[in-house]
C-alpha cells in the first residue's frame, strides 16, 4: 500500500497521451471550449430557424 503523494507531485503530472496536448489542463480547456461553441451554435440556430 502506498502512502500519500508528496506535496510537490501534482495529480496532472502524467501526460494525457493525446496528440497535440501536453497537459490535462489543455484537454479540459479544449473540451470546455467545444461545449461553449455548441451551446452558442444551438442558440443561434434555434433563433434562425424558429
Amino acid at each position: 500500500m502506498t502512502g500519500p503523494l508528496p506535496p510537490d507531485q501534482r495529480f496532472d503530472a502524467e501526460p494525457p497521451g493525446l496528440p497535440g496536448f501536453h497537459a490535462w489542463r489543455s484537454v479540459y480547456l479544449f473540451v470546455f471550449g467545444w461545449f461553449v461553441l455548441v451551446v452558442i451554435l444551438l442558440a443561434v440556430f434555434a433563433r434562425i430557424f424558429s
